[in-house]
């Protein structure tokens, strides 16, 4: 980039094809330069974003904390855990954070009821800062949606430790027909608040991420939670209609709703 440009830049005079493309991304693009660096503020604005996907992925689960104590009653959630012990093992040993703890499973057996049409879980994942942020709006419009469709719905629970890869031990201690798995995203310098949706029809011990479906980028400059829990019950929906998920699954979507993410690497 040119010092004409960079100063141009730096004026707020942009021109429109720069205004454009500033409009459509939240990365640093276009925002001029000091030397050969980053100016001040936009360095600041960086270090800030590092920081906040810093604690965003080292914070532990504290459910008052994150949901408040009238959220918990009105939900009856509680607590189970992975056989990550600890936050540094959790991210040292993925394979932990897929399997339950003997306690937990015995909890989950005690207090959810089986062989529901929908069950929801929510796992702190790679970012608590995300499940405080969109689970609190979230889960009600899914409740709410999946009451209007008729169908039952099993107890939530709230993962600690959490990896993509519990649904498959979800589907087989609950035996859901549809589980979803609200988690928190790894975050990255464009915001630490990025919740998924994980899904999966009937999920067991041999699925793999080519089984189950995905709902990203659910944060207030991406996919709205009113938003997500339409896209989420309908592909619920499809998955109980066409009784599977993942990559076979054909999912239905109009011009203007582009459909989710059919499989990812999960984390």
């Amino acid at each position: 980039m040119t010092d004409g440009a960079d100063d141009l830049l730096l004026s707020g005079n942009w021109p429109e094809v720069v205004r454009k493309i500033r409009a459509r991304t939240p990365a640093r693009v276009l925002t001029g330069r000091s030397g050969a660096a980053y100016r001040t503020g936009t360095l600041l604005d960086l270090r800030q974003a590092h920081a906040a996907a810093r604690d965003a992925v080292r914070a532990e689960l504290d459910l008052e904390t994150q949901f408040g104590a009238q959220f918990i009653k009105t939900w009856g959630l509680f607590e189970v855990s992975t056989a990550a012990g600890s936050k540094d093992e959790y991210l040292l040993q993925p394979n932990l954070g897929r399997i339950f703890r003997e306690a937990s499973r015995g909890e989950l057996r005690k207090r959810c009821p089986a062989h529901n049409d929908l069950q929801i879980v929510i796992g702190d994942g790679l970012s608590v800062t995300a499940v405080a942020a969109q689970v609190p709006a979230l889960l009600p419009a899914l409740h709410a949606g999946a009451k209007a469709r008729g169908w039952t719905l099993g107890q939530v629970s709230v993962i600690r430790h959490c990896r993509v890869g519990i649904l498959n031990e979800v589907g087989e201690l609950l035996l859901p027909a549809v589980a979803v798995l609200l988690i928190g995203e790894r975050p990255g310098l464009a915001t630490a608040e990025s919740l998924s949706a994980y899904m999966a029809y009937r999920p067991h011990y041999t699925h793999t991420d080519a089984d189950r479906n995905l709902i990203s980028n659910i944060h207030a400059r991406g996919v709205s939670p009113a938003d997500a829990a339409d896209r989420i019950l309908n592909l619920a929906a499809q998955m109980m209609r066409a009784k599977l998920s993942g990559t076979q699954l054909g999912v239905e979507s109009s011009k203007n709703d582009p459909p989710p993410t059919k499989w990812t690497i999960s984390n």
